[in-house]
């Protein structure tokens, strides 16, 4: 199995975590789902081997979940992955998913738990703060 990112081009989380995984030498697949949308039994499976929850993915900032009346507590998590069917972007991102695990990585630095190899260093997220050093260890 190969890596695969569930990816939003527009995001930079996203699109630091694409680029930690391509300079660690891994062609990942690259699934744009506010492209393609997601399916019911896609979303509860990458929840499950996440141990995630739809009210934990639930992207809240940026995205109509308020005006939705998503935030409410007492909602449940059948509305709230029925709502992120139909509104994709309700669901927070990048997921990766590698022969590691899957996790929603979120600071894009979690996605190194998930990777063979770190990238050679050094190497720094788009704001500029450090994530590899010179010598190729982790800084966070």
């Amino acid at each position: 199995m190969s890596i695969v990112i569930h990816h939003n081009p527009d995001c930079g989380t996203s699109r630091n975590v694409l680029a930690i995984i391509e300079a660690s030498g891994e062609t990942p697949t690259v699934i744009e789902y506010l492209e393609t949308g997601w399916t019911r039994p896609q979303l509860l499976g990458l929840f499950a081997a996440a141990d995630l929850t739809p009210r934990t993915v639930l992207r809240t900032s940026r995205s109509p979940a308020e005006e939705l009346g998503l935030l409410d507590p007492s909602v449940s998590d059948e509305a709230l992955l029925s709502a992120m069917l139909e509104h994709p972007v309700l669901v927070n991102r990048p997921i990766v998913c590698s022969p590691k695990g899957v996790r929603l990585c979120r600071p894009s630095e979690l996605v190194l738990d998930l990777l063979d190899r770190l990238p050679p260093g050094p190497m720094t997220k788009e704001d500029g703060s450090p994530l590899i050093d010179a010598q190729g260890n982790r800084v966070s």
